[in-house]
């Protein structure tokens, strides 16, 4: 599989990373163009990779070309390539926010499109990433999104109209997953702990919460009932929780992120 990254940004090289430590092609098969230059250099030196500043010279190497550039300029790049774009192509896009429809527009008709949502996680490939089809893309299209993009993470797919809930949720929520990190550290430091230590037993803590409920499968209350003692440590700070409005507050955050993507979108 040849593949081509259209933006090597912080999704850009995370993506091509994760499909080299994967193992899903060579280096010499995939090829990358930006802007920067100097971090293009530093992705050949590093990685091995092809790199270009020229965007024609990725399409017209690659079999499958990831668009991972800011909803911004993605009708610029489009109208760019667009010429260059044949049947044989994939063409898989993360620009957040950018519906199926617009990229089809600007791209030859019958272009087997697949619209991705990662979040940041998949710079450490812990990323979730949403998957949907575009009205040309074909089972097999959505098999190879998806084993890139299980690459640097986990991968869901669903229907285009579930995507700005997604932004709303996964896309944002890290945002607010480190906020509450910082907060806990606070608390930490509050009663004299030292914020190195803080930090990291906030964090271990949040990652070994998400773990339980992926591998397990329980729901989370019943996970929380479980570390919950009557008139123990624990409901003592549930309750705090329940005072200060922090679960309505997290509902609210990722619905006002959904309606702000819907408003880009």
């Amino acid at each position: 599989m040849k593949i081509g990254f259209i933006g090597a940004g912080r999704i850009g090289e995370a993506l091509i990373r994760g499909v080299l430590a994967a193992s899903l092609t060579r280096s010499d098969r995939i090829f990358a163009s930006d802007v920067d230059i100097e971090h293009l250099q530093m992705l050949h030196s590093e990685l091995g990779i092809n790199t270009s500043v020229s965007n024609i010279d990725t399409v017209d190497n690659a079999e499958v070309i990831v668009l991972a550039v800011k909803p911004q300029i993605i009708s610029t790049v489009l109208q760019s390539i667009n010429e260059r774009i044949r049947g044989e192509h994939l063409v898989i896009s993360v620009a957040a926010g950018t519906p199926i429809r617009t990229i089809e527009e600007n791209l030859p008709e019958c272009t087997h499109l697949v619209r991705v949502m990662p979040n940041i996680a998949c710079t450490v490939r812990q990323a979730i990433s949403a998957i949907c089809a575009g009205s040309n893309a074909t089972e097999s299209d959505v098999e190879i999104a998806c084993t890139i993009f299980g690459s640097v993470g986990r991968v869901v797919t669903m229907p285009e109209h579930l995507m700005d809930a997604v932004t709303g949720l996964s896309g944002s929520g890290p945002a607010f997953v480190f906020q509450i990190i910082e907060a806990m550290a606070d608390g930490g430091v509050h009663e004299g702990l030292p914020r190195d230590v803080a930090l990291e037993l906030a964090a271990q803590t949040v990652l070994g919460a998400a773990a339980m409920v992926l591998e397990t499968g329980d729901h989370p209350g019943a996970l929380k009932d479980m570390v919950t003692s009557p008139a123990g440590t624990t409901i003592q700070g549930v309750r705090a929780l329940e005072e200060q409005g922090v679960r309505a507050g997290m509902m609210a955050a990722v619905i006002a992120a959904t309606r702000r993507a819907r408003e880009l979108g």
